[in-house]
């Protein structure tokens, strides 16, 4: 099968047209500038292929049959069947005419050439920017429907998909990325762009603030995020599809971010403050004209650009901040099923992002003075290390162990049913990983004592202990006061069957000279969580011992590390219905945060606000203690903490939704 693609050596071209090579017997025709051979030549030798599949066709975009010389267009003509047209100008800051010059006077020559050429299929990769500043949902069947199209890059990539829609006399397929950043798995990026202009912001916050200290973030607009080998992937496997010709198709994700949440995301994987408290756009509505007036008076919008060039951000991106648009990709999301392609959470693969901007990106790089070497990747730090995971089976502990088997490890999974034990160990093999399942009780001693000895026969060693498993009971103590065995069995379990796990396992880690310990505690440590005494206490006891353990056996190469973990949605906090309601992270998530914490071996991993709440705490206890206390008797205690039958509550209060999207992460 043979393709003519424009605009191949630019970002998305150089993974689309690597998809398309992998294809049998298929041939790739490259429109390249003069002068610019050299980076198809680059191309081929990344890809492996052989000059033949990688063809170049010296031409200009701008220039009538794209300049193409008579014996390409006599050669070309009825080979090709898939015409792929990439090549446009993406800049905010491209004066209109360079961009519609390009844009659409590009895009009207090269689709009289496709139809020249009488190619099968005109594929023309537009943007969701076609849509305009649409308020609300632009589904893949609108486009007259756009607006707010004053824009130069608005406003040419809705012309031009104009033009393939009325101008086109073969058939031709309409595609709609979204915001496209760098390679899930590598982090390759080629530019500055979308989200990476705040890169450099959230960098100076890591640089002079600590990475405890809140901020506050504005819920505002709407950024969808794609991956650029998803772009490619769902390109090449929808242009293969029988049915589609005449159709647009939006390359989006499923879900949508706010601004405060993206920011939020790039400054996890930085290691800079955190966004926990977020105010909804709206509340800037109800601020008085004249005060606005005056506060636009006081910032003059030289000085306001001024400081956003001086963090290497375009002044014309401030007006997408609000973006008002979200995407329907019901279309797009038929013809990839089954075909495997998704799109992963950014959540999932802001860290490669990150590191490759960090590396590669950011314009200052060979200026900043690091004090610390890179870190390794996590495949670096687990490879031929046996990690022993309790609570393994469901949660954060299964989701900890998938990611650490997909690493290199050897994944020793523990807990109390069979069945689930071998669900997760077929799991893990259908990712390509290394496990064992032990089962074991870690709330009996004797059971802990019997997995110690059966594990270190087998391996000899426990490079690694994540200690998870864990028991929380939600009631208040005026509730309690005749349950005494409530604080037996959360004793039992999350401090003696932790700690008697790393008894046992200490004497080996010392012989070798190293070990992790990772305990898996509670962001109610740090903000004195009501109605979770019993909960609490017990991973208190935890993390005291671990700082005294920490403290003595540093020298020899033991370390621990305590993660104070928010509410994860996990079936431990199932019981209690109104968790359905309020925000909470994924077991993915949380996974990540055990990730980090092997990679980095640090003391403390703690959500923003939790290090806030200990802070406040300390600093002023009586106002801190107001408003624990607000929020106790804003909630209730649950129906089954107080021997009724637990019902799903069909909706929260207002406040109720208010002060649990405020204090995001913490149990109440």
């Amino acid at each position: 099968m043979n393709y003519f693609v424009t605009g191949a050596t630019g970002f998305i071209g150089r993974f689309l047209v690597a998809r398309l090579l992998k294809r049998e017997d298929s041939r790739v025709f490259a429109l390249v500038r003069p002068g610019s051979e050299y980076k198809l030549e680059a191309l081929r030798r990344r890809l492996g292929v052989e000059e033949r599949r990688l063809v170049p066709i010296t031409g200009d975009l701008t220039r009538k049959s794209l300049g193409l010389s008579k014996r390409d267009l006599d050669d070309l003509t009825g080979q090709i069947d898939h015409f792929f047209h990439l090549a446009a100008i993406y800049d905010l800051n491209a004066d209109e005419n360079t961009q519609r010059y390009t844009n659409i006077e590009g895009t009207r020559q090269t689709l009289k050439l496709a139809e020249q050429l009488q190619a099968g299929c005109f594929h023309h990769v537009s943007s969701v920017a076609a849509g305009g500043l649409y308020p609300g949902t632009f589904s893949e069947d609108m486009f007259e429907e756009a607006s707010g199209l004053d824009n130069p890059y608005l406003l040419t990539k809705h012309e031009s998909e104009a033009l393939v829609r009325q101008e086109s006399q073969i058939p031709w397929r309409i595609y709609r990325p979204s915001l496209v950043v760098g390679h899930s798995q590598t982090g390759e990026m080629d530019k500055i762009d979308g989200p990476y202009y705040f890169f450099k912001l959230i960098q100076k916050l890591k640089d002079y603030l600590p990475n405890w200290f809140p901020l506050v973030g504005v819920e505002s607009g709407h950024f969808n995020i794609v991956p650029v080998d998803f772009v490619a992937s769902a390109l090449d496997h929808i242009a293969h599809q029988p049915e589609g010709n005449g159709q647009c198709f939006h390359l989006t994700a499923e879900r949508s971010y706010n601004f405060s949440e993206v920011m939020d995301i790039i400054a996890g994987a930085a290691q800079a403050p955190r966004m926990p408290v977020r105010l909804d756009n709206r509340v800037f509505n109800a601020v008085p004209g004249f005060v606005k007036k005056g506060v636009n008076a006081l910032t003059p919008k030289a000085l306001i650009n001024q400081l956003l060039e001086s963090l290497d951000i375009p002044p014309t991106i401030v007006q997408f901040l609000a973006f008002p648009t979200q995407y329907d990709n019901q279309r797009t999301m038929a013809a990839l099923e089954g075909s495997g392609i998704g799109v992963p959470d950014l959540e999932s693969y802001i860290q490669q992002l990150w590191d490759f901007w960090e590396n590669h990106l950011d314009p200052e790089r060979d200026q900043r003075k690091d004090e610390l070497q890179p870190l390794p990747s996590l495949p670096d730090k687990v490879e031929d290390k046996i990690v022993l995971i309790t609570g393994a089976t469901s949660g954060i502990g299964k989701a900890s162990a998938l990611k650490l088997a997909r690493a290199g490890a050897t994944v020793l999974v523990v807990a109390r049913t069979p069945e689930k034990l071998e669900e997760t160990l077929h799991e893990i093999k259908q990712v390509g990983g290394i496990a064992r399942a032990y089962r074991c009780d870690v709330s009996k001693l004797e059971s802990v004592d019997d997995l110690v000895k059966e594990v270190l026969a087998d391996y000899g060693r426990v490079d690694i202990l994540v200690n998870n498993a864990g028991h929380s009971i939600r009631r208040s103590v005026v509730n309690s006061v005749y349950r005494f065995h409530d604080f037996e069995r959360t004793m039992q379990l999350n401090y003696f069957g932790s700690l008697r796990l790393i008894m046992r396992l200490l004497p080996s880690m010392l012989e070798q000279g190293s070990g992790h310990v990772i305990n898996i505690s509670s962001i109610g440590v740090l903000t004195n969580a009501p109605r979770f005494s019993a909960y609490v206490a017990s991973k208190a006891a935890l993390d005291s011992f671990t700082r005294c353990a920490a403290s003595e056996l540093a020298h020899q190469g033991i370390r621990f590390t305590t993660i104070n973990m928010p509410l994860v949605r996990t079936p431990m906090i199932a019981p209690t219905k109104l968790y359905n309601h309020v925000p909470t992270i994924s077991p993915s998530q949380a996974a990540d945060m055990i990730c980090d914490a092997i990679v980095r071996q640090p003391k403390r991993i703690a959500t923003s606000l939790g290090i806030l709440g200990q802070v406040m705490h300390f600093i002023t206890p009586r106002a801190t203690e107001t408003i624990m206390n607000t929020g106790y008797k804003l909630f209730s205690d649950s129906a089954a903490a107080v021997g009724r039958r637990e019902r799903t509550p069909k909706r929260i209060s207002r406040e109720q939704a208010a002060f649990s999207r405020l204090f995001k992460g913490i149990h109440w």
